[in-house]
């Protein structure tokens, strides 16, 4: 039966493109004192947002116009070019540290981070694997195995950066992936097991996300160092109260909170518009999701249905991390909140994502 193309989920549309406005103003008002401090001008943050959105709402427009499937087509050369850059990353003297990562590639303030990349490349490469060999997935050693060897493997090479909180998404919304495709949940469980004993592992093996599971538990052990972030967090999201201080009046965006336009910009968030805005931004993402699940329910197809599912697994898995850091229900990760934060190539993908999930709903059934 041939497929027939329809107008995008008007919802899914709508919900990103309010994210995406909030996002441009609250970059603006978070960043401007910052970025007045160290370039000189208090709209560097806010221009640097204007760009990166309108190269990404270019490309979420492009990508929704065009049929989802030539991804599947592409999809092996586009694993294998995200390979490509996460190894290259690696290599001192190429690869650019910032925020103790190795995680750019770039000149100057420009640059991209291949980590980025990976996860929309691993959702389109598992969809594509899936989809074809859907009927060994409930076999561990000849369906399940090999994309978790893939996934392990990009997992690892993030996490030589180090990013766990990139690698975190990576791995949620993978295994989202491969549940919805019929994997067995015991043989999930035990993958289960077996990763949380790795995920001690590698907190016992680095002292500094050791100090932020002891700051998580407990940020007042050390004010100053690990656990200020996220006290800092707390002391702006408290006076925001139910309305907040107003547009702009934030006070912990003056040199308190580290990164207001980035990882804590949700603090912001509620430190001026107060639980109503915060919870607007919230029910914003709850929106995107479930349109974006119907959208996989709905879908013409397997590849199309697992690629919704991963989309919106990227999108879920990120946002509850964000906000989970922020509120203190979480360590600290440095993650940032999709199509909200500042962001380069993070923005540009991440609208890209949504333009490839209102491509399959227009083909929905």
């Amino acid at each position: 039966m041939a497929k027939v193309r329809t107008a995008p989920d008007i919802t899914i549309a709508a919900s990103t493109m309010f994210l995406l406005a909030i996002g441009v103003i609250m970059v603006y008002s978070a960043s401007s004192v910052i970025a007045f401090h160290e370039f000189g001008d208090s709209f560097y943050y806010f221009k640097r947002q204007l760009i990166f959105a309108a190269l990404g709402v270019v490309a979420m427009l492009t990508v929704m116009n065009v049929d989802y499937l030539i991804l599947k087509k592409y999809a092996k050369p586009i694993i294998i070019i995200c390979f490509a850059l996460l190894v290259i990353v690696l290599i001192p003297g190429i690869g650019v540290v910032r925020g103790g990562a190795r995680s750019w590639l770039g000149i100057g303030s420009f640059g991209i981070q291949p980590s980025e990349f990976m996860k929309l490349g691993m959702i389109i490469f598992l969809a594509h694997y899936l989809s074809d060999n859907q009927g060994k997935i409930t076999n561990f050693f000849r369906g399940l195995l090999p994309p978790l060897a893939i996934v392990g493997l990009a997992f690892g090479l993030i996490m030589m950066q180090p990013d766990l909180g990139t690698g975190a998404v990576l791995l949620g919304a993978s295994l989202m992936i491969i549940f919805t495709a019929g994997a067995r949940i015991r043989h999930l469980m035990l993958l289960a097991l077996i990763g949380l004993a790795g995920f001690i592992g590698l907190i016992l093996t680095a002292p500094y996300r050791l100090q932020r599971i002891t700051a998580f538990l407990d940020p007042w052990q050390d004010p100053l160092g690990a656990g200020y972030q996220a006290i800092q967090s707390l002391y702006a999201i408290g006076p925001g109260g139910l309305v907040g201080l107003g547009l702009g009046m934030s006070r912990q965006k003056y040199n308190y909170l580290p990164e207001p336009q980035n990882d804590f910009i949700f603090s912001i968030i509620a430190e001026e518009l107060g639980f109503i805005g915060g919870a607007f931004v919230i029910i914003l993402f709850l929106l995107l999701v479930w349109r974006g699940m119907r959208t996989a329910v709905t879908a013409p197809d397997t590849f199309g249905s697992l690629l919704a599912v991963g989309i919106v697994g990227m999108f879920a898995v990120q946002v509850i991390i964000n906000i989970g850091v922020v509120i203190g229900m979480l360590p600290v990760t440095g993650i940032t909140l999709p199509l909200i934060s500042a962001g380069g190539s993070s923005l540009t993908l991440m609208l890209t994502a949504v333009g490839i999930l209102l491509n399959i709903s227009r083909y929905a059934r």
